[in-house]
């Protein structure tokens, strides 16, 4: 039976990050949005509460002892409420040290985790999206070749989140053409790394305080140390799981705070004597709002709970990413609607929500719980 009810600790979490998120993310959030830049302070304060420290076990200097997919989302969901384009960035650091952690040989958990111990914000990433209209996760451009004892990487990647500052980079690339999730490899890639190549920052219509960039691997030559699992390689099909939850859960935190945001506004705004609340049109559109970050959110969290308990979680977790692409976007729509012509003015958040939700059909592998 599936059990949704979340533990002492994970609702001490959950209030916990809702808490930073309303009173520090969200304040910071429309002049992130008009500056373009995440405020360095700010993403500090967020490394502090120890959101990706937390799933370290003690042996590399971390404080946990089993990691959460559920507890995971819950955090994704309250970053996402607050601004997703900073809750990314100051989550971009799982995109490398979780897989590492899940997935990577005892040399590798002992050579990279301890860096993400500090206690200053470290910058790393993963490099998955390609700049193709047909890009498929399961069939990349990006080839890594064997050579010797090691291999060599070539291909294009896009939508790099801090790929300018990240001192290691997570590159997903095929390593048997045509064998889907089971053809494709992690590798462990300094930026510096000769034949890495960081383009200028991609210019985008939402998440615009994110800082992604295109990376070019022309001839990148790594030893067998790189192969992130060594000669056992990854499970590409859960780590596209657990960052289609984390995708999908940071959907959900900005489609409610959308509908909030357009609840609170329809209460006070009134139109012929009485707040528009009251109107039938205006309630049914609440309402189906209300109705689509509840659906939205089982589905997340039925992924999650798959992954919790070990559970291919493929499905779910496709599914989850796909309905909430469509219905925060549509909540993010209503929310303008309900606003009126307000809603399509900056002086109002709703018409960022909309833009940032916008991106959430074509993204991948931007996040992981």
């Amino acid at each position: 039976m599936i059990d949704f009810e979340l533990s002492e600790e994970q609702r001490m979490i959950r209030e916990t990050v809702e808490a930073f998120a309303r009173d520090e993310i969200r304040p910071a959030a429309r002049a992130a949005d008009e500056s373009g830049s995440v405020p360095s302070e700010l993403i500090e304060k967020i490394w502090q509460l120890g959101l990706v420290t937390s799933a370290i076990p003690e042996k590399f200097g971390g404080s946990a002892d089993a990691r959460s997919a559920v507890t995971g989302a819950v955090v994704a969901e309250e970053l996402g409420y607050g601004d997703a384009s900073i809750a990314v960035h100051a989550l971009a650091p799982r995109l490398f040290a979780y897989p590492v952690l899940e997935m990577g040989t005892d040399a590798q958990r002992e050579r990279y985790l301890r860096r993400f111990t500090s206690e200053r914000f470290v910058p790393a990433t993963a490099a998955l999206m390609e700049p193709r209209f047909d890009f498929d996760p399961t069939d990349l451009s990006t080839r890594a070749r064997r050579d010797g004892s090691g291999c060599v990487l070539n291909g294009s990647k896009c939508f790099v989140p801090l790929a300018q500052s990240a001192e290691s980079l997570l590159v997903y690339a095929a390593s048997e053409a045509g064998a889907g999730f089971k053809g494709v490899d992690a590798f462990l890639v300094p930026r510096d790394a000769a034949g890495v190549s960081i383009g200028e920052r991609e210019k985008n219509m939402g998440l615009k305080p994110l800082a992604t960039c295109a990376v070019a691997l022309t001839d990148v030559r790594l030893d067998s140390e790189a192969r992130l699992g060594g000669e056992g390689g990854i499970d590409f099909s859960r780590l596209m799981s657990e960052a289609r939850v984390a995708l999908a859960a940071l959907g959900v935190g900005i489609a409610r705070a959308a509908f909030e945001y357009a609840r609170d506004y329809a209460k006070e705004r009134r139109a012929f004597g009485v707040p528009i609340a009251t109107k039938q049109a205006v309630a049914f559109i609440l309402a189906d709002m209300a109705i689509e970050i509840d659906a939205s959110r089982l589905l997340v969290w039925e992924a999650a709970w798959r992954l919790d308990r070990g559970e291919d979680a493929l499905k779910e977790s496709y599914l989850a990413k796909n309905y909430v692409a469509a219905s925060a976007l549509r909540v993010a729509d209503n929310a303008v609607q309900v606003l009126g012509g307000h809603g399509y003015i900056r002086e109002h958040p709703v018409e960022m929500w909309l833009r940032n939700t916008r991106g959430l059909a074509a993204l991948d592998g931007i996040a992981t719980v």
